[in-house]
């Protein structure tokens, strides 16, 4: 798989131009818990990955977390070169969720690349915006659906991720995708339990009535 797979418009770009994007690129393999940006204003470039999982989040100064979106194989984030597109900022934090593979491209020479090339600079602006779109479907889930309701499809949304039915995640964890505390995410397991969708162990998450949680998260 070449960096070139990630770009749709790459026939569209100059000779020179896909051989600077392809010597200048690196290639990293990082660990899972590896910060790769810390919402920093510094600007680390554009990330594409190849194997694994990342995360973007935003961090608050008590220290909440609260997860945007995720990026599998194939995928591509911009959050962490946001200083490549004029008048935008973005504080977001990317960790690598799982051992991941990933192409930077430094965000110098692709700030360039965008200023001379027109389809190139229309792809990013694409990007951006269906980054906007993930992030202001997020805001609308948290302001106008109920804790049950996002916990439930939060759940699933893992379930798919993991391809298993058994979840080994902490509550601390949930809660810091969720934005909340870990009190409000045990005491809603606990709820769930009884209700008889999942059953909590130490440090797992087991779905054990995915239709009910289904049902619950489309309510």
């Amino acid at each position: 798989m070449s960096i070139s797979n990630y770009f749709p418009i790459w026939d569209k770009l100059s000779r020179e131009q896909r051989s600077k994007i392809e010597e200048v690129s690196t290639f990293r393999k990082v660990k899972g818990g590896t910060v790769l940006h810390d919402g920093s204003p510094n600007c680390l470039g554009m990330l594409l990955v190849r194997s694994g999982q990342l995360r973007a989040y935003i961090l608050s100064e008590e220290g909440r977390e609260i997860t945007i979106c995720r990026f599998l194989e194939m995928d591509i984030c911009l959050f962490s070169a946001s200083c490549v597109m004029p008048n935008m900022q973005f504080n977001i934090c990317i960790e690598a969720e799982k051992d991941s593979e990933v192409w930077i491209i430094p965000a110098c020479l692709y700030k360039n690349l965008i200023e001379e090339s027109l389809p190139l600079a229309n792809y990013s602006h694409s990007l951006i915006s269906n980054h906007f779109s993930e992030l202001m479907w997020l805001m609308e889930q948290i302001m106008w659906k109920s804790f049950d309701k996002r916990l439930a499809d939060f759940l699933l949304e893992e379930s798919s991720l993991e391809d298993s039915d058994s979840l080994k995640i902490t509550h601390e964890k949930i809660a810091n995708h969720m934005g909340t505390a870990r009190e409000v995410v045990t005491r809603m397991l606990r709820y769930f339990q009884s209700e008889g969708m999942v059953k909590l162990t130490r440090g797992s998450v087991d779905l054990t009535d995915t239709k009910r949680l289904q049902a619950l998260a489309n309510a």
